[in-house]
């Protein structure tokens, strides 16, 4: 029996080592995935807003005031008129508020949809392979909603700053302390509701529609992985079918983030939607900068799908070496 006692605890130690050794592999591995998609998802952000956001800025001048409703040729008045007076750079102005909300979002939202997508694949048994539709839709409209929940201050600011002159805030802490000053902290969180129900189907439609034209193209061309351009028309799509779903709320959001400094009092998302169809009409109001945004929307979607990809791509052939690819 004493021998049996001293056999006991060797056998123990022989099994539990391999175990606890493996543990801290699988810890920093996964944690190397979510630093690689937080900084993928900061990159692909960064470098799409910045692409458009002279045609973001005119977007949200006129979806914010009562004027008819915007076409391309209108578009192009704007952005030409807003050069002539106030300079080049003064086309991103705002930009630096954007970059501060959506490098954060875009990270979030990046990170959040690859865990996600992991939950949801255990949960209904996908582990490693493709979720299925629905799950596809439910995990994007998650990761959106998480990111949306996270920054949205930042995106009244830059919103506050894309449709006042500059002399009226001078930087984006002066977003805020005027903001939280002069009309209360709650301010900041104006127009929140119909964001998220905006992101829902906006996010929900734009990560499933990518997802899905990804499967379809390795299903029918053979190939893994689809090509940078064949990304870009990807997300191109996905942000067409994405943004138009969700354009009415995103105008009332914007309405709602702008009242403060133009002149209204809206105070819910129904009574903001009522006045803008009394006052402009269904289509012109609720639709307004629609064209503007299938052009500017698919751009910046296209864009930042790839380029989160291909840094995906890249960061994982750095710390594994060729041959891993997303």
């Amino acid at each position: 029996m004493g021998n049996g006692v001293r056999e006991g605890p060797v056998e123990f130690q022989r099994d539990v080592e391999p175990v606890t050794a493996r543990i801290p592999a699988e810890d920093n591995q996964e944690k190397k995935k979510v630093l690689n998609s937080l900084m993928s998802g900061a990159l692909a952000g960064a470098v799409a807003k910045t692409a458009v956001a002279p045609l973001d800025r005119t977007k949200i001048m006129f979806q914010g005031s009562s004027r008819a409703g915007l076409s391309l040729q209108e578009a192009y008045r704007l952005i030409y008129h807003t050069y002539l007076n106030e300079g080049f750079w003064s086309l991103w102005r705002g930009n630096s508020a954007t970059m501060v909300r959506v490098i954060p979002y875009a990270a979030i939202q990046f990170c959040a949809h690859e865990e996600y997508k992991q939950i949801l694949g255990n949960y209904y048994g996908f582990q490693g392979k493709a979720l299925t539709p629905f799950p596809r839709f439910i995990a994007g409209s998650l990761a959106g909603t998480t990111a949306a929940m996270v920054t949205y201050p930042l995106d009244m600011v830059r919103a506050r700053m894309a449709v006042t002159p500059k002399e009226m805030y001078s930087s984006i802490v002066h977003v805020f302390i005027r903001i939280s000053r002069e009309e209360g902290l709650k301010t900041l969180y104006r127009g929140f509701t119909p964001t998220i129900l905006g992101v829902i189907p906006y996010a929900g439609l734009s990560f499933f529609t990518y997802e899905t034209l990804k499967k379809v193209h390795a299903e029918h061309s053979g190939k893994a992985q689809p090509s940078p351009p064949e990304r870009l028309l990807f997300g191109a799509c996905a942000g067409l079918i994405g943004q138009s779903a969700s354009y009415p709320l995103d105008v009332v959001r914007r309405r709602m983030q702008t009242a403060g400094v133009l002149g209204h009092t809206y105070s819910s998302i129904l009574l903001t939607m009522q006045e803008i169809v009394r006052e402009e009409g269904l289509i012109r109001g609720l639709y307004k900068g629609l064209s503007m945004n299938w052009v500017k929307g698919p751009i910046a979607v296209g864009i930042s799908f790839t380029t989160f990809d291909l840094t995906q791509i890249l960061l994982r052939k750095l710390q594994h070496g060729p041959g891993l690819e997303r």
